[in-house]
């Protein structure tokens, strides 16, 4: 005679659940592996290019062996010696000098109106998302933005501000506003359709501590990878508007205007956009760099 199984005997089974519950910690899978992508492989070479482009600007007063702005006497047009590291130019000033100070320049837009744009983007985009119709009227206002190219702006700008830092600045905010504004719309939308955010919302969770919790963790990740592209993306504007003589104003150095002064005296003098055109290259690929390794530390 088969006997029957004793059923209070049995462990009790696991239940099944999808996602966190609504008391839950939201998990940060990746904040780890994201640092860990700063220290290893090309992740760590971006870090040490733009490290030293950024040391180098900081420690320009220190480094400099000229003003950016002194004439010397019998120094026009000199080739790159022991006196003169990278040259002299057409007004007698020391190149290396210059070159120092107009990190400092690119180092502003990077840094400064970089995140600017991204934080008003992201907050425009984190709470129009939450109502059809803020979401109708910021994705149509983020169109209008769009619509305009970087110097087209550029150019709009000068002619009320006049050129000058402040114009680059602006130009660099306006453009990042709307490419932050539809990550953070995308990332919102596509987290608060996940199995987790439905459960409390369905519990009676506030939207903004749902938003605080659960949803803001997850648009993180993706915007970390977007800065530096757009950090990357802002050098080229700088230089771009700074060659057309909407940016820094002389006898003020950027790394723009003196690769156009480089490019004006390209037969002459060559070696006179030598230094910016490498701290350019060092700095755009060392923040690529970046955004690689953090776009593949996303996928893992």
């Amino acid at each position: 005679m088969t006997s029957t199984p004793d059923l209070e005997s049995r462990e009790p089974l696991t239940p099944l659940r999808e996602g966190p519950l609504p008391g839950d910690p939201t998990p940060e899978p990746t904040r780890h592996g994201l640092a860990h992508a700063l220290r290893h492989g090309r992740g760590l070479v971006g870090v040490v290019l733009v490290g030293i482009v950024v040391a180098l600007g900081l420690l320009a007063p220190l480094l400099a062996p000229y003003s950016p702005t002194e004439q010397i006497r019998d120094a026009n047009l000199l080739s790159p010696s022991w006196q003169h590291w990278l040259g002299t130019d057409a007004l007698n000033r020391d190149l290396l000098s210059r070159t120092l100070y107009a990190v400092r320049a690119d180092l502003m837009v990077v840094f400064v109106a970089v995140p600017v744009g991204a934080v008003i983007g992201a907050l425009l985009g984190l709470v129009t998302s939450w109502w059809a119709w803020t979401d109708v009227i910021a994705q149509r206002l983020f169109d209008v933005m769009l619509a305009f190219p970087a110097l087209i702006l550029g150019i709009l700008v000068a002619a009320f501000v006049g050129p000058g830092l402040v114009t680059v600045g602006v130009v660099i905010v306006a453009i990042e506003i709307p490419v932050f504004g539809r990550l953070v719309r995308t990332s919102v939308r596509t987290v608060r359709e996940m199995p987790f955010v439905e459960a409390a919302q369905v519990v009676g969770a506030r939207p903004g501590w749902v938003m605080r919790r659960h949803i803001w963790p997850h648009t993180l990740e993706p915007l970390t990878v977007q800065l530096a592209v757009s950090m990357s993306v802002a050098v080229f504007i700088e230089g771009a508007m700074s060659f057309l003589g909407l940016g820094v104003r002389p006898p003020a150095p950027s790394l723009g205007s003196l690769i156009q002064d480089g490019v004006r005296l390209m037969y002459e003098a060559p070696y006179v956009a030598l230094g910016p055109l490498v701290l350019v290259v060092a700095l755009v690929l060392g923040l690529l760099l970046i955004s690689q390794a953090l776009t593949e530390a996303r996928r893992v």
